[in-house]
């Protein structure tokens, strides 16, 4: 495997925190992150990484796919992407690698087998909510706070709004806890890696997007009662008639907050909001 410390020597940067950029530089860490994926799931036929860096992941993503698989990296970084092409140019020439130069919200992604990714800080949200309706395995690292969030079970102080809607599309399994030394520059906080394996809820939702906006719009009144709550945030949930939600509603929903509302209360909550509001 390619050293980490040496690639980011070939490739002539540094790290930029103000950029968010920080590149993993401990082989150990790097070398742990692909079993994660074959854990769950064995096909790395395609695999998609998004921020590739200087490619000391992207190396070991080449070996987990095999010289049949395929890996695809985004990279926003021009400088780091033409690096790319020109470090892993003989894996680009054999169809193994693609390098896709720009942000990775805005372009098109290919049909992966999952995805396994360092990703940007500050777009953590955006990238995994792209990232989690594409049903794919998902082996991803975040800031140590976002991570927990992602995990949390009602009743806990880190659960909210992201437990929810990443909750909704797959299992979350917070699988270790990443030191700021393993990072060149080292971040300001920890981070941690996040194994996500897609599955159907365990309850249904007729409008996603309504039931995702509701859950975001009761959690901005987290502290309140989900039947005040209701009143309060039908011009972010779009309720035309949230009395008739609280009047249709059990005492017992109403009487509770929303972190302590498990995923499957706020779908069943959502689906008598779109009845009783007219919007199914």
């Amino acid at each position: 495997m390619r050293d980490p410390d040496a690639l980011i020597a070939r490739a002539g940067v540094r790290g930029d925190p103000d950029h968010d950029q920080h590149f993993l530089v401990d082989d150990r860490v790097l070398d742990r992150l692909p079993t994660y994926l074959e854990e769950i799931d064995p096909d790395a036929s395609h695999l998609l990484e998004i921020g590739g860096g200087t490619g000391a992941l992207t190396d070991r993503l080449l070996a987990l796919a095999g010289e049949d698989g395929a890996v695809t990296v985004v990279e926003r970084d021009r400088d780091l992407a033409a690096f790319l092409r020109e470090e892993f140019a003989d894996a680009i020439d054999a169809g193994r690698l693609t390098v896709i130069e720009g942000d990775a919200l805005e372009v098109d992604l290919p049909d992966f087998t999952a995805s396994i990714s360092n990703l940007p800080y500050g777009v953590s949200s955006e990238i995994s909510f792209r990232l989690l309706p594409e049903g794919k395995p998902l082996v991803l690292m975040f800031q140590q706070e976002f991570a927990e969030r992602m995990v949390a079970e009602p009743g806990t102080s880190e659960y909210g709004r992201l437990s929810v809607s990443t909750q909704h599309y797959a299992d979350a399994e917070l699988v270790e806890t990443i030191p700021k030394e393993a990072f060149s520059p080292p971040p300001a906080v920890e981070s941690a890696v996040v194994r996500l394996r897609p599955r159907e809820p365990e309850y249904e939702v007729e409008n996603e997007d309504f039931f995702l906006r509701f859950v975001k719009a009761l959690f901005t009144q987290r502290r309140k009662t989900i039947r005040n709550a209701i009143r309060n945030t039908a011009h972010i949930s779009g309720l035309e008639e949230p009395e008739a939600v609280v009047d249709a509603a059990d005492d017992e929903t109403l009487r509770k907050r929303a972190d302590a509302m498990a995923p499957a209360e706020f779908a069943a909550l959502a689906e008598l909001a779109l009845v009783e509001s007219g919007l199914e």
